[in-house]
């Protein structure tokens, strides 16, 4: 379906919880988030029915997202409730990679084909600050799950946070050059916590392509352009929401875990889903893509999301 830019909308990021077991500093505050009543959530029988009526609606990818999804209990159920849909064309997951070690395998029976694991730094010190809660070493040991679970072609969220991680992308590039994932630097956001941080804050990721004149562009991926450095066997992705957006490519809509769709991140606009069923879910589901913003105003403003990251879906 095609939205009023003429827009092929083709992508769903499906929430399904806001709650994590890291607390990332740019994503929630340090008490984390106010744990909702149970029936506030969508249950996994309402992911589904939506999910169904969004394939229905022209949807060929579905990512499952969160806060982090891997503490939905019965994820693997609605993973593979989800790859049963007919139409389906592939399902994904983000993940922070800390329960990888028990859930990769059965997220891979259950039909999930691409794993995205979220990784800032690659020093133990820095990630502890970070996520307050957490050890690098439990998601090296989720990326070593993923592997020997089968999952192929490895995507690495960094965030490029200025004064944090800007001084480790020769690190991050090394790791191209060993394995083959894609270490994709996404430029830092201006919404939740970190709408406030200092602008030196705020790199912008053609940043990495001064510094490393030897990244070979190859063909781009979705929103990421996408480079080589010579010999490696991994890929680089660079994606630039603010320095270059890619609102005229955008393909996607989100819905909440609350059971809200929004088709643009960074626009307060939501259209409540919850509570409608088969003709008429469908056409909510239509005028929502109908009515996806043009364009965000990151460059003018800090994000209209009116909600967090983790209450959004990443």
């Amino acid at each position: 379906m095609q939205d009023c830019c003429g827009r092929t909308i083709d992508y769903l990021r499906l929430s399904v919880t806001d709650l994590c077991s890291y607390r990332c500093r740019y994503c929630m505050e340090p008490e984390g988030v106010e744990k909702r009543a149970h029936g506030d959530i969508l249950s996994l029988e309402e992911l589904a029915e939506m999910a169904e009526a969004a394939v229905r609606c022209g949807v060929k990818k579905i990512r499952l997202t969160g806060g982090e999804p891997l503490v939905r209990r019965g994820i693997v159920d609605l993973c593979r409730t989800l790859r049963s849909i007919p139409g389906l064309e592939e399902l994904c997951l983000t993940t922070n990679g800390q329960r990888l070690p028990q859930l990769a395998g059965p997220l891979r029976q259950a039909g999930v084909d691409r794993l995205n694991i979220s990784l800032d730094t690659l020093r133990p010190d820095r990630f502890a600050a970070m996520t307050r809660l957490g050890r690098l070493e439990e998601v090296l040991a989720g990326i070593r799950a993923a592997e020997a679970a089968g999952f192929s072609g490895l995507k690495l969220d960094t965030v490029l946070i200025g004064g944090f991680n800007d001084d480790e992308v020769g690190d991050f590039l090394a790791l191209t050059m060993v394995y083959p994932w894609e270490v994709r630097f996404i430029e830092l956001m201006p919404m939740g916590p970190c709408a406030a941080w200092d602008k030196s804050c705020f790199l912008s990721v053609d940043s990495i392509l001064q510094r490393y004149p030897t990244l070979q562009e190859i063909d781009p991926q979705g929103v990421a352009r996408r480079y080589r450095l010579p010999g490696a066997r991994g890929t680089v992705g660079l994606i630039s929401p603010l320095s270059h957006d890619f609102c005229a490519q955008c393909r996607r809509i989100r819905i909440t875990s609350d059971g809200h769709l929004k088709g643009c991140l960074h626009s307060g606009e939501e259209l409540p889903l919850r509570g409608l069923h088969g003709a008429a879910l469908e056409a909510a589901i239509r005028r929502g893509i109908a009515q996806k913003p043009p364009r965000h105003h990151l460059a003018e403003r800090p994000s209209d999301a009116g909600r967090t990251m983790n209450r959004i879906g990443g």
